[in-house]
């Protein structure tokens, strides 16, 4: 599922990070989220049938961008997106905390209505034996904030790690080390 990064550890470099998402991630910095948005949503689209372990991830990348240009339903969508890929994927630890994550950011911007829409999908999308973690996190190593690569925002508690020391990057799949 994660060859790109597990390549990596073996000694064999990640292949370059896709043009097209280079080009989302700089959208972003510039301040132009409309365009954003519509690039996020064509990868994720596209990563669907190619690589799906992605796809809800730059699915929610879209709905970030949508919010900040106003598009509030375009947002919705494309975080019930990325929240049910993940949920077809049986991948329910990760809809708990992007899905806590999305919520969180809808009710911060005051949009509640959207953020309730979206605590019901969470809600109807996990099994009904899935309960909060109870156990305390486990303590891991330190992260960069950012995945060197592609610049996506690296999230240590929803990550996958592949070791003690490396998480790989929900975007583009490149290993991302501890900081020393």
């Amino acid at each position: 599922m994660f060859r790109r990064a597990r390549r990596f550890l073996r000694g064999t470099p990640p292949p370059p990070v896709p043009p097209a998402l280079q080009r989302a991630r700089r959208l972003m910095d510039a301040g132009e989220y409309a365009e954003a948005a519509l690039t996020f949503h064509d990868l994720a689209q596209k990563a669907e049938e190619r690589f799906p372990e992605r796809a809800p991830f730059l699915y929610f990348e879209a709905g970030h961008a949508a919010i900040l240009c106003g598009d509030h339903k375009k947002a919705v969508a494309h975080f019930r997106s990325g929240l049910t890929l993940l949920a077809s994927q049986q991948r329910f630890h990760r809809v708990q905390k992007a899905g806590a994550r999305i919520t969180a950011e809808l009710r911060e911007r005051g949009l509640q209505a959207e953020a309730d829409e979206i605590e019901t999908l969470i809600k109807n999308n996990l099994p009904t034996q899935l309960t909060a973690e109870s156990s305390s996190p486990q303590k891991r190593a330190i992260l960069p904030t950012h995945c060197p690569s592609c610049g996506a925002a690296v999230r240590p508690d929803e990550v996958e790690w592949l070791d003690e020391v490396t998480a790989e990057c929900d975007y583009c799949g490149s290993p991302v080390r501890a900081e020393a």
